[in-house]
């Protein structure tokens, strides 16, 4: 049912596609804007009253959009033009950043306005990630897909090393003002280069999907797919207690180990140069070890960084916890990203990478939350120790749910003969209901069965809102698959454009249990014609 493994590809391979390496570029320069307001946007807040709380809802405020907007956003990103989108997002970016900038200088800002801004941040943020991410399979080969995923997460942790010392030295010595407004230029390079990137169109001969369909049919691919579900629980369990360190490092910096603004932006920097170098080793690091053990391996080395932020009130030494951290960090957002990203089939990828921008980002933001609220509670040091148990944990359950790695050929294989038709539906007449009918020797019944069940879930995520497998108790060897679609439109879209070269090998492990053809009878539901009624007086 796999396809054959993926040899590796060298961390900087997927750097010589050219359009690539221009965004890979462009994004680089955004994620340093980004993380230089991050520390701005900190560093605002550590003096204030509660300032536990503040802090953590800075991380809240620009990664609760997330779970409000990813999947809608991964919808349209698999509905419209992905190029056009990401101007669009990063452009709106732009203008949010710049009206922060604007408001610091006069010194109008405060923490419910701060908040706000980085909430509207958050939004475009939201509709960027899922468009962002579903374009590299565009722009790099299958093989090359971990290494352009670890390529993702090295700029945005280039960005964490190098931002927040940046953002450090400028604070202490001019203030936030000018860290937002190079924020705010830093967008420009991105839409500079999508704007010039020219994207392939594909030909489209369907009409497009209407976005609350297309939402139906993107969670229940996710419903249909164990191998994704899985993906998205160790991302629930690496992250909650994970970001517990982001949320509570500025505390840690200025109560703890009483750093200035430049002492955090080295902490950050200490998570980010970890990063880094766990990116250059990652090629190696997946030959050795498979994902499952990786991702258990990161959670422990991120476990050890935790405990030292809690108890170590020796800042170079949490330095040193901190780069085995970022080492740790890198590991598991490039293994989790890259995982999705080669079990997704393209017609779907968005929304399937929006789902787990969900559960990673929006980890983040409650994580976020309810650690600040245990910090203000009980003290920082008492959150980081639990936060430091659960990661233990985490690494433990790996034992009994690790990841389901399969290298699945997700390659479009439009294979299902066209129907033969008497009389052609509308587009949105429907459901649909599909017979299919074997006959299988009883001596392959069982395995029949247990090949029918992998059919199944092909059918669910391409479409199926429902699948059943029927045997007829008036033929001894006949059994009828029926599955209904929501529309014509629907069932067109499994024929021309969701099947893959997976469903094909699983079609053709049932073959090997039947004999004979198989029959196909497509079934259109009739809305029945009311009679109309005569009213006779008397």
């Amino acid at each position: 049912m796999a396809a054959p493994p993926i040899a590796p590809a060298s961390t900087w391979a997927p750097l010589a596609s050219r359009v690539f390496r221009a965004l890979w570029i462009a994004q680089l320069v955004s994620n340093l804007g980004t993380w230089m307001q991050t520390v701005g946007a900190q560093w605002l807040l550590v003096e204030e009253p509660n300032a536990a709380t503040l802090v953590s809802l800075v991380q809240t405020a620009t990664t609760l959009p997330v779970m409000l907007l990813s999947i809608p956003s991964g919808v349209l990103a698999d509905l419209l033009d992905r190029r056009r989108l990401l101007i669009g997002a990063q452009s709106a970016m732009a203008v949010c950043a710049l009206v922060l900038a604007g408001v610091t200088a006069v010194g109008r800002i405060t923490p419910a306005l701060l908040l706000t801004l980085l909430f509207l941040l958050g939004i475009g943020q939201a509709m960027t990630a899922p468009a962002w991410q579903a374009v590299q399979p565009e722009l790099v080969p299958r093989n090359e897909i971990p290494a352009a995923a670890a390529l993702g997460s090295m700029s945005n942790n280039i960005g964490r090393a190098v931002g927040p010392a940046i953002a450090g030295v400028l604070v202490s010595l001019v203030g936030p003002t000018l860290v937002f407004a190079v924020n705010a230029a830093s967008f420009v390079g991105v839409v500079a280069v999508l704007v010039r990137w020219r994207r392939p169109t594909a030909d489209q001969d369907l009409p497009a999907e209407r976005p609350f369909a297309a939402l139906q049919t993107g969670l229940r691919f996710i419903r249909a797919a164990p191998a994704i579900r899985r993906v998205l629980l160790r991302s629930i369990l690496f992250i909650g207690p994970a970001s517990a360190l982001w949320a509570l490092l500025p505390v840690v910096a200025h109560a703890r180990l009483g750093l200035s603004s430049s002492g955090y932006g080295l902490l950050l920097g200490a998570l980010g140069v970890g990063a880094v170098a766990g990116a250059t080793q990652l090629t190696w690091l997946r030959r050795t070890l498979s994902p499952t053990r990786l991702l258990a391996l990161a959670a422990v080395l991120f476990a050890v960084a935790t405990l030292a932020a809690a108890s170590v009130p020796v800042a170079g030494i949490v330095l040193v916890a901190l780069v085995f951290g970022g080492f740790s960090w890198l590991t598991a957002l490039s293994t989790l990203n890259s995982t999705m990203q080669l079990l997704l089939p393209g017609w779907v990828r968005a929304r399937g990478l929006s789902v787990y921008q969900l559960v990673f980002m929006g980890g983040q933001a409650v994580g976020s939350l309810v650690w600040g609220v245990v910090a203000g509670s009980f003290g920082v040091t008492v959150a980081l120790w639990c936060a430091t148990g659960l990661l233990a944990l985490c690494a433990l359950t790996t034992v009994w749910l690790p990841v389901r790695v399969t290298s699945l050929d997700t390659t479009p294989a439009a294979y299902w003969p066209e129907p033969v038709l008497e009389f052609e539906p509308e587009p949105e007449d429907g459901p649909v209901l599909v017979l299919v009918t074997y006959h299988v020797p009883a001596a392959a019944a069982a395995d029949f069965t247990s090949a029918m069940a992998r059919v199944g879930r092909s059918r669910q995520r391409t479409g199926a809102m429902e699948w059943r497998l029927y045997r007829d108790v008036g033929v001894a060897d006949r059994y009828i698959e029926a599955f209904v679609v929501r529309s014509w439109d629907e069932h067109m879209r499994q024929h021309q454009v969701r099947l893959t070269a997976n469903d094909r090998l699983a079609e053709q492990r049932v073959g090997e249990y039947t004999t004979g053809e198989s029959h196909t009878l497509h079934l259109v539901a009739v809305r029945p014609v009311q009679p109309v009624r005569t009213w006779r007086r008397g």
